[in-house]
């Protein structure tokens, strides 16, 4: 009997035992996978990569390639850039050291004007060198030639949407390129420009309550009247009411 319960008091202190045991073990397991989680967390948020996704620089916001999509790298060139870029223009610019100058490929009067002249206006538009000198002066240069009014008069319908398009930009320079172009058309084309004036002069009148523009808009004005005769003072006059004739 007492063989009996000694037996039974040893199967139980076993027992026990391997309870502990197999505690002690699944404790030390569960020690062991949060310590190598933490250290993989550690390891991972201690890592440039991440800190950079949970720590942002300021610099990171102004990467181009991220958050910057409109960025010189990925803009498209324009239409007048990228045809000039391929030979499209037949005219070079001439660095100078007192002025630049154009150097044409061969006489101005030579070229046809469509669709030279009208691509000329467009990169009126432009905002970087060499494209604004290479359009304002080509453009230029180009009434200039004997013939640029029987070239440019049938041009119109087209060359006015384009001109309007610098009247109207937010940039001041582009204005007053597309200004000076008006100006050179009225005088070559002279009152063939009167049925078209009326598409230009709102742009015109708006810009004048800019002080800096009230004076060159006044002298532009007075230069289309002056080349476009007295139809052209009746047109400004409904357009710009405040307008004064040269003839007054």
């Amino acid at each position: 009997m007492q063989k009996s319960e000694c037996h039974r008091g040893v199967q139980m202190r076993n027992r026990l035992t391997d309870n502990c045991d197999q505690r002690t073990s699944s404790s030390a397991q569960v020690k062991h996978g949060t310590t190598v989680q933490q250290s993989k967390s550690s390891s991972s948020t201690s890592s440039p990569e991440s800190a950079r996704k949970l720590h942002p620089r300021p610099s990171d916001k102004l990467n181009p390639k991220t958050i910057n999509p409109f960025g010189e790298q990925s803009r498209a060139p324009s239409a007048f850039a990228a045809i000039y870029s391929k030979g499209g223009i037949p005219c070079r610019l001439v660095h100078g050291s007192v002025k630049h100058r154009l150097q044409w490929e061969c006489p101005p009067e030579k070229l046809p004007f469509d669709p030279l002249l009208i691509t000329l206006a467009e990169g009126l538009r432009e905002t970087k060198h060499p494209y604004t000198f290479v359009s304002k002066e080509g453009f230029r240069e180009l009434l200039l030639v004997t013939g640029a009014p029987e070239k440019a008069v049938p041009l119109l319908p087209r060359l006015i949407p384009v001109l309007k398009a610098a009247l109207v930009h937010v940039d001041d320079e582009v204005f007053e390129r597309g200004l000076n172009a008006l100006v050179q058309l009225s005088v070559v084309v002279g009152p063939a420009l009167n049925d078209h004036l009326k598409h230009l002069l709102t742009s015109l009148s708006k810009r004048l309550r800019d002080k800096k523009f009230k004076e060159p808009i006044t002298t532009a004005l007075q230069k289309l009247e002056q080349h476009g005769g007295s139809g052209s003072l009746i047109i400004i006059k409904s357009k710009i009411p405040t307008y004064c004739s040269i003839c007054c």
